[in-house]
């Protein structure tokens, strides 16, 4: 696992929105941050699932959770531009954002691809992390310390045979995070990517409906590389393709 062990303190009074925390890593991840002070926004498309997450934060002792119900695949220009304006207004900064939210679309061969097939994980997987970025970064902007942290994956570092769609999606979430942590070096916005590696998920249970859950980590167990990324700690630090085991 990643070598990092987070102060009490670590995230004390930021503000930082992770997609897809309605359950898995981004259910894991908001409770973690929340824990080490984060006023944590939660985005998915699942409202019941969210405020469950929510309720949890503020069971534990944790900040107020926001929540943002928005659904990624169907999301258009003036959607991000309406969340921005309710963020800017809400919180007039952003301290992180954490692209956790992902679909794994078929598992085939290029080959048996369709395009449509490949435009939904593209459009979720990709054109959100580009379009949101894209949005909050006045609200980034405005941070003294602000982290964006995008969540890739194995098959999107070295391609592998029958990941079709969600390979050649992560791959171009590698290229995003590089770009946009050249362009944003500038206004010490700091850019990186994680792979999480294999995780006690829905996602991982569809990818490997055979393998036993016991037998990967549950979520909470891969955190330490992304508190470090959202902390103090990893200033100066972007444009890294990190792996969290």
């Amino acid at each position: 696992m990643f070598d990092y062990h987070a102060p009490a303190d670590l995230l004390r009074d930021r503000i930082i929105l992770i997609t897809g925390a309605n359950r898995g890593i981004g259910a894991g991840l908001a409770k973690g941050c929340a824990t080490l002070g984060a006023r944590v926004i939660l985005q998915g498309r699942d409202a019941a699932a969210l405020d469950r997450v929510r309720d949890d934060i503020l069971a534990s002792g944790g900040p107020a959770a926001a929540t943002l119900v928005l659904d990624l695949e169907q999301a258009e220009a003036t959607t991000y531009a309406t969340v921005a304006q309710r963020l800017q207004a809400e919180f007039g900064r952003l301290d992180g954002l954490v692209h956790n939210a992902g679909l794994l679309g078929p598992r085939v061969p290029l080959e048996s691809t369709s395009p449509a097939a490949l435009a939904q994980v593209m459009q979720v997987n990709v054109h959100a992390g580009f379009a949101l970025t894209q949005a909050l970064l006045p609200l980034l902007r405005a941070s003294a310390d602000a982290s964006v942290v995008f969540t890739s994956s194995s098959v999107g570092r070295k391609g592998r045979a029958g990941w079709g769609a969600y390979s050649v999606s992560k791959f171009a979430t590698e290229g995003l995070m590089q770009v946009w942590a050249e362009e944003l070096a500038d206004a010490g916005i700091r850019v990186n990517s994680v792979n999480p590696g294999g995780t006690r998920t829905a996602m991982r249970a569809a990818a490997y409906p055979a393998e036993d859950p016991a037998r990967v980590p549950a979520p909470e167990a891969i955190l330490p590389v992304y508190l470090y990324l959202l902390g103090s700690a990893s200033r100066g630090t972007t444009g890294q393709a990190l792996n969290a085991q």
